[in-house]
C-alpha cells in the first residue's frame, strides 16, 4: 500500500490495471469522465466539479485518494461512499482472478470505483489520478475533459527531479480530441503542455489567463466562509460563497470555474450559474471534502490542512501570514521517504512546534524530525502520536493563540 509504506508500492506500469479492466468487462468504457491530475489542488477541484455536477442533477461519481477515516472515502456517488457490502462483494468476486494479476492496493481500487460506477449507471465520474499521471492506473480512461491543476515539487524519486519531467508526467492524461484545461499558467512548463495537446489535437484553455478571482471576503459569520466573485474573458460574472476559504483556493476556483464552462460547451447543458453557486456552496456537504483549512475548533483555533509539499506548504504559510492570531503552534508529522528540508525552510521560525509521529509506517519517527527542524530555527517538543501533540498544544495555546496542524495528509488524518 503506497498510503502505508511509500513508493515500493508504487507501479509505474499499466499492464495490470488493463488486465484488471479486461477480468471486469471494461468498466472504464462505459461511464463518462473528467479526469484530473496536478502537484496541488486536485482534491479540492475534484470534489467542487462533483458538488457543481451534483447540484445540476447528474448522478456523479467521484474517485480520489487518499482517504482520512475510512476508505471508502476514496470511492462515492453523489456524496455518499460505496456501501460496505459492494466492497466486500466485490473482493469476494474477484480475488481468486487478481491475485494471478497480483495488483498493488491502488489496482485494486481503481477496478473496484470503475466497477461501482458502472454497476450504478453514473452519468459522470470525476476520476482523480493518485500519482503523476502518463502511468497512473486512472490513466485508462478516456475522459470528456482533461484537468490539470498545477506543477511543484513532489514524489521527485518517482516522477523526476525538474518541472518539466514532472509536468510530462502529469500531461501524459492529455488524450486524443479531448480538451485540457490547465489551471495555472508556468512558464517553465508551459510549453510541455502545449506541445502535447499539439500532438492530440486536443484545445488547451489556461484557466488564470481567462478567469479571475475579483473579490475575497473571509467571515466567520455564521460560520466560517468566503464570499468571492469569478469574471470570465467570456463575460462570465458569478458570486460564489464557500466553506473552503483558504487563499490558495483562489487557484482552484477559476481551474473549476474554466472546467464546467468546457463542459457546457461539450452539451452539459444543466451546468447553470444556480448549480455553479449551490455546488460550492456545499461542498463539503455534498461531497464528504475534509483536511482543506478545516477549522476543528475555536478559542483557541484548531485548523488543519492536507497540504505537504512545496507548493501546498508555500501556500499555507502564505494563509498563515494572513490570519490574525497572537501565537502559533504547530503540530507538525511529515513522511519518512521524502527529505523534508525544502518543506522545513519555509516554515514559520516563530512558533513553537509540536514534532509528532503519525500512525502509519510511512511517519518519519518524531526524534528525527524535530533534529531535521532544529536545522532551521524550529523549536519544539517530540510526541509520539499526533494525538498526545494536539493535546499538549491545547493545554499550552491560550484563546487567542492559533493551532495549526498538518505537514502529511496522515497527519491531519490522525488529527480527524
Amino acid at each position: 500500500m503506497f498510503q502505508r509504506i511509500g513508493p515500493a508500492a508504487y507501479k509505474a506500469d499499466l499492464s495490470n490495471t488493463h488486465a484488471i479492466c479486461e477480468v471486469l468487462d471494461h468498466p472504464e468504457h462505459s461511464f463518462r469522465s473528467i479526469h484530473i491530475a496536478g502537484t496541488n489542488g486536485k482534491g479540492s477541484v475534484s470534489h467542487l466539479l462533483a458538488s457543481v455536477l451534483q447540484a445540476a442533477g447528474y448522478k456523479t461519481g467521484l474517485y480520489t485518494s487518499p482517504h482520512l477515516k475510512d476508505f471508502r472515502e476514496r470511492i462515492r456517488i453523489n456524496g455518499k461512499m460505496i456501501p460496505k457490502d459492494e466492497v466486500i462483494s466485490f473482493v469476494e468476486a474477484y480475488q481468486s482472478q487478481f491475485e494471478k494479476i497480483e495488483p498493488s492496493f491502488f489496482e485494486w481500487t481503481v477496478g473496484l470505483a470503475f466497477h461501482y460506477f458502472k454497476k450504478k449507471k453514473v452519468d459522470i465520474a470525476i476520476i482523480e489520478t493518485g500519482l503523476g499521471g502518463r502511468l497512473d492506473s486512472t490513466n485508462v480512461i478516456t475522459p470528456e475533459l482533461s484537468v490539470i491543476t498545477n506543477i511543484s515539487y513532489d514524489h521527485m524519486n518517482l516522477l523526476g527531479n525538474t518541472l518539466e519531467k514532472i509536468a510530462k508526467e502529469k500531461a501524459g492524461i492529455i488524450k486524443k480530441n479531448v480538451p485540457v484545461i490547465i489551471g495555472e499558467y508556468q512558464e517553465e512548463v508551459a510549453h510541455v503542455f502545449n506541445a502535447k495537446a499539439k500532438s492530440q489535437k486536443s484545445d488547451l484553455i489556461f484557466a488564470d489567463q481567462q478567469y479571475a478571482v475579483r473579490k475575497w471576503d473571509v467571515s466567520e459569520v455564521p460560520s466560517l466562509h468566503v464570499v468571492c466573485d469569478v469574471n470570465g474573458k467570456n463575460g462570465l460574472r458569478t458570486t460564489l460563497r464557500s466553506s473552503l476559504t483558504g487563499d490558495y483556493q483562489k487557484k482552484n476556483f477559476v481551474t473549476v470555474v474554466a472546467a464546467l464552462e468546457e463542459m457546457k460547451h461539450l452539451g452539459w447543458n444543466k451546468i447553470d450559474d444556480l448549480a455553479l453557486r449551490k455546488g460550492f456552496r456545499d461542498v463539503a456537504e455534498a461531497t464528504g471534502l475534509m483536511g482543506r483549512w478545516q477549522v476543528l475548533g475555536k478559542s483557541p483555533m484548531v485548523i488543519a490542512d492536507t497540504g505537504h509539499n512545496i507548493g501546498g506548504i508555500e501556500r499555507i504559510v502564505s494563509q498563515l501570514k494572513h490570519t490574525q492570531y497572537n501565537h502559533l503552534h504547530f503540530v507538525l508529522g511529515v513522511v519518512n521517504d521524502k527529505d523534508p528540508s525544502k518543506v522545513l525552510a519555509l516554515l514559520p521560525k516563530n512558533a513553537t512546534y509540536y514534532f509528532s509521529t503519525f500512525s502509519l509506517p510511512r511517519a518519519m519517527k518524531s526524534e528525527e524530525l524535530k533534529e531535521k527542524a532544529e536545522k532551521f530555527k524550529l523549536k519544539g517538543e517530540c510526541f509520539s502520536s499526533v494525538k498526545k501533540a494536539i493535546k499538549a498544544a491545547k493545554n499550552q495555546a491560550n484563546k487567542n493563540d492559533l493551532i495549526f496542524i498538518g505537514g502529511s495528509t496522515f497527519t491531519v488524518a490522525d488529527a480527524l
